[in-house]
């Protein structure tokens, strides 16, 4: 038999590796990853409404000449820093974290109802997305985007207050508002993408202490009296004055906060914290002829 010849494998082109294109705004959070869950140190407990976080404080300043660290993107609106302003705080908001399995997660009644009936909690008081559709409604109004959104305070039930700069861009998914909670409750602050700014922090207790003295203060409750039209009540406040609504961002119950000047009650039916914001920001909007 003749020598063999000996066998070549025959060349192919080679495959062109083509990576997934995402939304660009959401690459940038470069810290939230929607297949892998943030696994955080234990966020340490509040030990009273006048302090936050022992050492929190120490924690941010270090955190001050950070400026590498990712963040997430800035959204450009127009600046109205000489004419009143609106400020919005929402109370009683559920964003609490736990350690589940080998991950820290965002508490909520859908995903971990058997994990707080075993802890002995309601799973019914465990709604972060009401907070998600609060904030998104919030930061999407015509009022942010010409500037006249001033300020955004979120207090939870564990009596933690978050600040979030209404010209951050917040995720759009609540997997990954999920997320970005967990790490904002871990670290007490998130920063701007390549800038040092901090666009989401946990601040010190109470809200008061960052309302402007020139100021209404308004409630809102189902339970009040007080039942008016929204726009016809904020035509009545003086245009010198910015305002404060205070709203609950909890699934049940009242908010009952003493700096709270008036209460009142804008529907005869009850409605849900994203709604009513949006009923509070056309009707501000109106007034101040906002297109």
């Amino acid at each position: 038999m003749g020598k063999m010849g000996r066998v070549y494998r025959m060349k192919g082109q080679k495959r062109k590796e083509k990576g997934e294109r995402y939304d660009r705004d959401e690459d940038e959070f470069e810290k939230v990853d929607d297949d892998v869950t943030p696994q955080p140190q234990p966020p340490k407990k509040l030990k009273s409404d006048d302090a936050v976080v022992s050492g929190a404080e120490e924690k941010l300043e270090a955190a001050d000449d950070d400026d590498e660290m990712p963040g997430i993107p800035i959204v450009q609106v127009d600046m109205g820093r000489n004419k009143p302003g609106v400020i919005f705080v929402l109370e009683n908001a559920s964003l609490e974290v736990a350690k589940i399995g080998k991950n820290y997660q965002l508490l909520s009644s859908d995903e971990h109802a058997n994990f707080l009936m075993k802890n002995k909690k309601n799973p019914a008081d465990y709604r972060p997305d009401i907070a998600f559709q609060a904030i998104q409604t919030i930061l999407d109004s015509r009022v942010n985007k010409s500037g006249r959104l001033k300020a955004l305070y979120v207090k939870t039930q564990i009596g933690a207050l978050l600040e979030i700069k209404p010209h951050a861009r917040m995720p759009r998914t609540y997997k990954r508002f999920s997320g970005l909670m967990v790490q904002l409750l871990n670290d007490l602050d998130i920063k701007a993408s390549g800038k040092g700014e901090k666009l989401l922090r946990v601040i010190k207790n109470p809200v008061t202490k960052y309302l402007p003295v020139n100021s209404r203060k308004i409630g809102f409750s189902h339970s009040s009296e007080k039942l008016t039209d929204m726009y016809n009540y904020v035509e009545t406040v003086s245009d010198d004055l910015d305002l404060v609504f205070v709203v609950g961002a909890m699934a049940h119950g009242k908010i009952e906060d003493n700096y709270v000047e008036d209460y009142i009650s804008i529907s005869e039916y009850p409605l849900s914290a994203a709604y009513c914001i949006s009923i509070v920001t056309t009707a501000v909007e109106r007034k101040w002829k906002i297109l």
